[in-house]
């Protein structure tokens, strides 16, 4: 399986649209620091027929180490989360997406 990187994005951008290199790169960059900083700041990003991101906060519990068997506390903290838009799960799985959904 590959993976996309940014260097990648950029270029599609580049390709796709027609910005220099640079500005396509600036562009990439710019979104994602935007994406970034709703997130940092507790704010959901949803992205029409993609998906949503948000941020949960989890309580603190108690976990247990699988060797030992000793129960450890595990620390409360913020994850991210991001659950996939509808016509994304449709595309993924070669179904036609809904229409009027996202």
């Amino acid at each position: 399986m590959n993976t996309i990187t940014r260097a990648q994005l950029a270029e599609a951008i580049y390709m796709q649209v027609g910005l220099s290199r640079n500005e396509s790169a600036a562009l990439l960059e710019d979104v994602l620091d935007r994406i970034s900083s709703a997130l940092e700041g507790g704010e959901a990003v949803k992205l029409s027929a993609f998906g949503t991101f948000s941020v949960r906060q989890k309580a603190q519990r108690i976990g247990r180490n699988p060797k030992t068997g000793v129960e450890v506390p595990i620390t409360p903290r913020r994850v991210l989360s991001f659950r996939a838009s509808q016509v994304l799960k449709a595309r993924i799985n070669g179904e036609t997406p809904p229409r009027g959904e996202d």
